[in-house]
């Protein structure tokens, strides 16, 4: 998900007033002043006890065991790794990188995720929500434009309560939600007027294939309900006189081998149902990692002439 990447492109033009330097307020601090981050905090751990905080809706009491959670998470996030990231796009790395932090496991098992260790296996360790918002704020002390919080729709709960530590302490950057995009509105209701820049996936165009290759059922519906949610809370994606991305929806698309993303699907959808200045961020940089083997379609990289021809449907 994250790495080098060739990628189409459209930075949405901001209002010149949204340009200047020094006026950019992270969401969060409006609803630290009001109380109200505080109170989402307090909510979204209510939700732990019935877990409905992501679209597989377990509904497992996550206090007490992580048994039948498809993210085997409790109720302390598990972190991979915390560090200045350089290879996320442009608006994102600028120049001294993208404060990302690595949730272990993941709602999805995408059979050619290519950091399986971590989304299938749980390398990392178990973080409080203190832990958290001090790795927040070193990221901000390193000089980092941003908080980049790498599959995170099963950690929402701690996310929220280590941001309003944060928050309280001095954390000022920009919030980046950077998800798979199977998240649940409950989640995403949780988040409204807390994230400055949602980066979700748009993996598939094909429910059939969501399934087959992902393991997770009606992918495309809550995919595409999710990214009309991240869009009616943040619009398009606002990039400053730096270069630097603000608020807005980022989409990425993985092109996968033999047309089994469904590029045409995806883009027509978010040109025609969300915005013709979507900024997406078409990868090809697609391997065959885990167990892709396992499916001939996917045992091989893309050809040259397959994203070529993604670039131009995209663009079409």
């Amino acid at each position: 998900m994250n790495s080098a990447m060739a990628a189409l492109s459209v930075d949405v033009g901001a209002t010149a007033d949204s340009q200047r330097r020094g006026l950019f307020e992270p969401a969060y601090l409006r609803l630290l002043r009001s109380g109200e981050l505080a109170e989402r905090a307090r909510s979204a751990r209510q939700h732990l006890k019935n877990c409905d905080l992501c679209a597989r809706y377990c509904r497992v009491d996550r206090r007490r065991s992580i048994r039948g959670a498809v993210c085997r998470t409790g109720e302390r996030a598990v972190v991979y790794s915390a560090t200045p990231h350089h290879g996320e796009e442009d608006c994102l790395r600028g120049r001294r990188g993208s404060g990302t932090i690595f949730f272990s496991w993941c709602n999805l098992r995408c059979v050619y995720c290519q950091n399986w260790e971590i989304a299938w296996q749980g390398e990392g360790e178990e973080t409080s929500d203190e832990q958290l918002a001090e790795t927040m704020l070193r990221l901000q002390a390193l000089g980092c434009h941003n908080i980049n919080l790498v599959t995170p729709s099963h950690v929402v709960a701690q996310i929220l309560a280590a941001v309003d530590i944060a928050a309280q302490r001095g954390l000022r950057l920009p919030l980046v939600y950077n998800t798979s995009g199977y998240d649940s509105p409950e989640a995403l209701t949780l988040l409204d007027g807390v994230v400055d820049i949602y980066m979700p996936d748009m993996k598939y165009g094909d429910e059939i294939l969501a399934r087959k290759y992902s393991h997770v059922r009606d992918y495309v519906h809550v995919n595409r309900e999710a990214v009309r949610e991240m869009h009616r809370q943040v619009g398009d994606l606002v990039v400053n006189a730096d270069g630097l991305a603000e608020r807005g929806l980022l989409v990425r698309h993985l092109v996968l081998p033999n047309g089994a993303s469904g590029v045409k699907t995806v883009t027509r959808f978010l040109a025609e149902e969300i915005s013709p200045d979507t900024y997406l961020n078409l990868m090809g940089q697609y391997r065959p990692c885990h167990r892709a083997s396992e499916h001939a379609e996917l045992d091989r990289k893309i050809a040259c002439a397959e994203f070529s021809e993604a670039l131009a449907i995209a663009r079409r």
